[in-house]
Protein backbone atom coordinates (compact mmCIF):
# COMPACT_ATOMS: atom_id res chain seq x y z
CA UNK A 1 0.00 0.00 0.00
CA UNK A 2 1.20 3.28 -0.61
CA UNK A 3 1.51 6.55 1.56
CA UNK A 4 -1.66 7.96 -0.49
CA UNK A 5 -4.11 5.32 -0.37
CA UNK A 6 -3.38 5.15 3.50
CA UNK A 7 -3.97 8.58 3.56
CA UNK A 8 -6.87 7.89 1.60
CA UNK A 9 -8.41 5.39 3.58
CA UNK A 10 -7.82 7.07 6.96
CA UNK A 11 -9.03 10.63 5.72
CA UNK A 12 -12.14 10.26 4.16
CA UNK A 13 -14.03 8.12 6.69
CA UNK A 14 -12.26 10.69 8.89
CA UNK A 15 -13.84 13.79 7.18
CA UNK A 16 -17.15 12.55 6.61
CA UNK A 17 -17.48 11.92 10.78
CA UNK A 18 -16.28 15.09 10.82
CA UNK A 19 -18.58 16.42 8.67
CA UNK A 20 -21.87 14.61 9.87
CA UNK A 21 -20.95 15.84 13.17
CA UNK A 22 -21.05 19.44 12.53
CA UNK A 23 -24.56 18.81 10.91
CA UNK A 24 -25.62 17.76 14.11
CA UNK A 25 -24.08 20.24 15.85
CA UNK A 26 -25.89 23.13 13.49
CA UNK A 27 -28.65 21.88 14.29
CA UNK A 28 -28.30 21.57 17.93
CA UNK A 29 -27.68 25.12 17.81
CA UNK A 30 -30.88 26.31 16.22
CA UNK A 31 -33.15 24.37 18.14
CA UNK A 32 -31.93 25.98 21.47
CA UNK A 33 -31.57 28.99 19.96
CA UNK A 34 -35.56 28.71 19.20
CA UNK A 35 -36.38 27.55 22.83
CA UNK A 36 -34.27 30.20 24.04
CA UNK A 37 -36.59 32.23 21.49
CA UNK A 38 -39.93 30.61 23.23
CA UNK A 39 -38.49 31.18 26.47
CA UNK A 40 -38.05 35.00 26.20
CA UNK A 41 -41.47 35.34 25.08
CA UNK A 42 -43.08 33.07 27.71
CA UNK A 43 -41.11 35.66 30.37
CA UNK A 44 -43.18 38.27 28.51
CA UNK A 45 -46.23 37.24 28.85
CA UNK A 46 -45.67 36.51 32.23
CA UNK A 47 -45.18 39.82 32.76
CA UNK A 48 -47.95 41.44 30.65
CA UNK A 49 -50.45 39.11 32.59
CA UNK A 50 -48.91 40.13 36.12
CA UNK A 51 -49.15 44.11 35.05
CA UNK A 52 -52.91 43.19 33.73
CA UNK A 53 -53.78 41.80 37.17
CA UNK A 54 -52.51 44.59 39.00
CA UNK A 55 -54.32 47.21 36.20
CA UNK A 56 -57.65 45.19 36.94
CA UNK A 57 -56.79 45.73 40.97
CA UNK A 58 -55.84 49.30 40.77
CA UNK A 59 -59.40 49.62 38.82
CA UNK A 60 -61.36 48.04 40.92
CA UNK A 61 -59.79 49.58 44.12
CA UNK A 62 -60.25 53.09 42.33
CA UNK A 63 -63.76 51.71 41.28
CA UNK A 64 -65.05 51.27 44.61
CA UNK A 65 -62.78 54.21 46.00
CA UNK A 66 -65.60 56.07 43.79
CA UNK A 67 -68.46 54.78 44.49
CA UNK A 68 -67.94 55.05 48.08
CA UNK A 69 -67.23 58.56 47.64
CA UNK A 70 -70.06 59.64 45.48
CA UNK A 71 -67.90 60.97 42.47
CA UNK A 72 -65.13 59.84 40.38
CA UNK A 73 -61.63 61.22 41.07
CA UNK A 74 -58.33 61.21 39.27
CA UNK A 75 -57.59 58.06 40.96
CA UNK A 76 -60.24 56.46 38.56
CA UNK A 77 -58.95 58.23 35.38
CA UNK A 78 -55.14 56.80 36.25
CA UNK A 79 -56.26 53.48 36.70
CA UNK A 80 -58.31 53.78 33.46
CA UNK A 81 -55.33 54.99 31.62
CA UNK A 82 -52.91 52.19 33.10
CA UNK A 83 -55.68 49.65 32.38
CA UNK A 84 -56.04 50.44 28.68
CA UNK A 85 -51.83 51.04 28.54
CA UNK A 86 -51.48 47.53 29.31
CA UNK A 87 -54.18 46.15 27.63
CA UNK A 88 -52.98 47.33 24.49
CA UNK A 89 -49.39 46.79 25.80
CA UNK A 90 -50.59 42.65 25.96
CA UNK A 91 -52.59 42.99 22.66
CA UNK A 92 -49.71 44.24 20.33
CA UNK A 93 -47.15 41.15 21.83
CA UNK A 94 -49.40 38.70 21.58
CA UNK A 95 -50.47 39.62 17.96
CA UNK A 96 -46.41 39.94 17.56
CA UNK A 97 -45.95 36.29 18.85
CA UNK A 98 -48.82 35.11 16.70
CA UNK A 99 -47.49 36.39 13.25
CA UNK A 100 -44.10 35.64 13.68
CA UNK A 101 -45.22 31.69 15.00
CA UNK A 102 -47.76 31.68 11.98
CA UNK A 103 -44.96 32.32 9.34
CA UNK A 104 -42.53 29.69 11.05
Amino acid sequence: MTWYSILLSVGVPTALTGFWFWLIERKIAKTEDKKREREEARRKNEVLTIKGINASIALGEACALALKNGHANGETEAALRFARKVKHEQKDFLQSEGIANLYE
